[in-house]
């Protein structure tokens, strides 16, 4: 089982299938938040396939910011090694208690910038 496969986050997704927000820009519910460092992608929506959780979202602070598809289990094997610099290996988290959250109410300027974009 994938790391990042947790109750918390099937419970996340219940309800929420791939394609469920389409069209809604802002007013899409943000189901959960990963991070590595300023990295943050931001889920909207998932289905379980197999032993993977194929999930929809937008990634923040990559070489582009956009709109994507996610697989847990490649996100899970991220591993960014630290030890270098004293900080170990860093791994993608999932951001604990995260209430279901409209885009728009996010507090996150970069995430915002983003969605600016595609105003009418």
């Amino acid at each position: 089982m994938c790391r990042l496969q947790t109750p918390q986050l099937e419970e996340a997704l219940e309800g929420f299938p791939l394609y469920s927000q389409d069209g809604k820009g802002k007013e899409a519910i943000c189901r959960a938040i990963f991070a590595l460092g300023s990295i943050r992608w931001f889920i909207l929506e998932g289905n379980r396939e197999g032993d993977d959780t194929i999930m929809f979202g937008i990634v923040i602070g990559l070489l582009e910011d956009e709109y994507g598809y996610i697989s847990l289990n490649e996100l899970s094997n991220i591993a960014v090694d630290m030890t270098a610099r004293g900080l170990g290996v860093l791994k993608v988290r999932q951001q604990e208690n995260f209430p279901p959250t409209h885009l728009k109410k996010l507090q996150d300027k970069r995430l915002q910038d983003f969605l600016a974009r595609f105003e009418n």
